[in-house]
């Protein structure tokens, strides 16, 4: 009899033993969620597959944060470990910046050094509203580099929950754009294009350090065009892609002719443009704070018609913008205050695109509207004016007076004014039919299938200054404002150049959900009762059931 109990016993002990002993020789995750948020993508997979030394990350999200932002925390270390569990390389830690009680100003100015900018957040704690300081990012790093990897994505006028939900959607992109940085090596050429006018190097610093990362970029000047336009064509089509960021000279015909069969050859193009002359620095030097704008002829209206889009000659004012800062008092009584600036419209899409899906707002200064016209090339429009647009044609004056009326939404009474229009297909020649400017051995009047993206804005790439040194781009050191310039346009490179594997990660729809906070909060006592109230019932339940029991038992016996 004992023996039989024995075996019993003995032999589940040997089937969880066995169980244990062949787990440890086959693994095997299964993700059962919906949405399949705990499986790596393809494309993730196959760049953990290039990781050949160990990669080191450093999580920051570690301390005390509102439940919304635990949530982040916790799906960064479920998808860290899974990246673990497909490749034992990659080895993660979560670190508290802020322990010890080390000085949280301290600790912020060397992230804001290491590029990695704090992020200031609400914590609504019984009723009171109070800040606290966080750092989302992690650093990625091999023995040869160091990546930030910023991990909280924001968006203006989001609540939290969409900005958690928005970050964990991007989770995926950002770890695996920089397990790719750290593993692969750059191929494709970018021109930045010079001798027109454009933006200087430093106002380009931020953009092209970041392009640096994945590509090779060099300047490219269009002089020798009127001396010898092949050889120009022949160095330019070396280049994957040419990047023009705010030009300001007119285009000769030669030099539109080379650009032009560059493309019919399959180069592509990104077109960063001011069609007025406006500067917000004129404003500032002004006696009467105020200038006058004009239309810019660069002498592009016939190439880019043909390509199927027209960038007007007029100004897009919108009541979504971004502020004006301006200056207040002398000396040390001297405040920076924000003001109403109709002329910095803040761009926003609603497309799915790769480019522009779960961006911020992208800033624009002084844009123009952008015409799309009936051809065979396929166009997207990316950003847009908001529901509460206004056209100023020009000549106009411009006047920092305006920041004393309000805008009046009855006048802004124009929708989604296109900014910027991505042109995909096989386009034809500028000069197809008509006199050409100069001799070129191989001319072609059909491209092969390639890429244009037109911005009506050139100061979309151009980054702030700060004591000599560029700031980040994107970022408004005065409002402690990050729009998405930089993203859209690192992701407009990506898919230009068809480097669009990563870009795919953005399509990744993650929702989770929350509790109601302000539900909770009203809800308070009632939920602390049913919590503390309920388990004692049943427990009173089951002491009185289990009393009876027991005097029944004793009766009987």
């Amino acid at each position: 009899m004992k023996d039989n109990r024995f075996s019993k016993l003995l032999l589940p002990i040997i089937i969880v033993v066995c169980i244990n002993i062949l787990a440890t020789f086959f693994f095997k995750r299964v993700d059962v969620t919906s949405n399949q948020r705990f499986s790596l993508a393809e494309t993730s997979q196959h760049i953990l597959t290039s990781v050949e030394e160990p990669i080191l990350i450093e999580v920051f999200l570690k301390g005390d944060f509102p439940s919304e932002y635990k949530r982040l925390q916790n799906e960064t270390r479920y998808l860290l470990e899974e990246y673990a569990a497909q490749n034992p390389l990659i080895k993660f830690s979560f670190i508290n910046p802020l322990a010890e009680n080390i000085d949280a100003q301290s600790v912020a100015e060397q992230f804001y050094k290491a590029g990695m900018i704090p992020e200031t957040i609400n914590v609504n704690e019984n009723g009171k509203i109070s800040e606290s300081i966080m750092f989302p990012w992690a650093m990625a790093s091999n023995s040869k580099q160091a990546i930030p990897v910023k991990l909280l994505h924001r968006k203006i006028g989001d609540t939290n929950e969409d900005i958690i939900n928005a970050s964990i959607q991007q989770l995926e992109y950002v770890f695996s754009d920089a397990f790719k940085r750290l593993t692969s090596k750059r191929s494709k050429k970018i021109a930045i294009m010079r001798g027109n006018g454009e933006l200087a190097d430093a106002q380009l610093a931020d953009f092209l350090t970041e392009l640096k990362k994945h590509y090779f970029i060099a300047p490219f000047t269009l002089d020798s065009v009127a001396n010898n336009p092949q050889k120009t064509l022949q160095q330019l089509s070396q280049y994957d892609l040419i990047l023009e960021a705010k030009p300001t000279h007119r285009y000769t015909e030669k030099e539109k002719y080379v650009l032009d069969q560059y493309l019919m050859n399959g180069g592509k193009a990104i077109w960063l443009l001011d069609n007025v002359m406006a500067e917000k620095d004129s404003l500032f030097t002004s006696e009467h704070q105020r200038m006058l704008t004009f239309p810019r002829d660069l002498n592009l209206t016939d190439f880019f018609f043909q390509y199927g889009v027209r960038i007007n000659p007029s100004l897009v004012t919108d009541v979504i913008s971004a502020p004006i800062v301006l200056a207040n008092g002398q000396g040390d009584q001297t405040r920076f205050n924000p003001y109403p600036w109709v002329y910095a419209p803040l761009a926003f899409s609603n497309a799915s695109h790769p480019i522009v899906k779960n961006i911020e707002a992208v800033k624009f200064d002084f844009a123009s509207p952008i015409d799309t016209l009936r051809n065979n090339i396929s166009k997207t429009i990316l950003l847009t004016s908001s529901e509460n647009t206004k056209l100023i044609g020009t000549p106009a004056e411009v006047s920092l007076a305006i920041i004393n009326t309000p805008p009046n939404p009855e006048i802004y009474n124009q929708a989604s004014v296109p900014l910027a229009v991505l042109l995909e297909g096989t386009f034809k020649s500028v000069y197809q039919n008509r006199i050409k400017p100069t001799t070129l051995t191989s001319h072609k009047d059909t491209s092969t299938p390639t890429k244009v993206l037109v911005v009506s804005d050139g100061d979309i790439i151009k980054n702030e200054m700060k004591n000599g040194k560029p700031m980040s781009l994107g970022y408004d050191p005065y409002t402690a404002t990050t729009y998405g310039n930089k993203n859209f346009l690192i992701n407009a490179v990506n898919y230009m150049l068809d480097d669009d594997g990563l870009l795919t990660l953005r399509s990744k729809n993650v929702q989770l959900a929350f509790l109601d906070t302000q539900k909770v909060e009203n809800n308070k006592s009632l939920w602390q009762w049913l919590n503390i109230g309920i388990p004692l019932i049943c427990l009173g339940i089951f002491g009185f059931i289990f009393v009876l029991i027991r005097k029944n038992q004793f009766i009987k016996k």
